[in-house]
């Protein structure tokens, strides 16, 4: 599967991704805000999925 860093990059990066759309939603425009909430969303199901992978193999 992946290096262990790499997929503890990517979960850390996608969880401060959410971070930040969640902080920044009244100032972002509301079509930028719907897409980075959407894209979000997939990349932190994504890491959550591979995190728990990670456990189990």
């Amino acid at each position: 599967m992946m290096d262990s860093s790499n997929l503890l990059i990517f979960i850390i990066c996608a969880f401060a991704l959410g971070v930040v759309v969640v902080l920044n939603k009244d100032r972002l425009q509301p079509r930028l805000r719907r897409g980075l909430a959407l894209a979000s969303v997939i990349m932190i199901a994504v890491a959550f999925g591979l995190m728990i992978y990670s456990f189990l193999a």
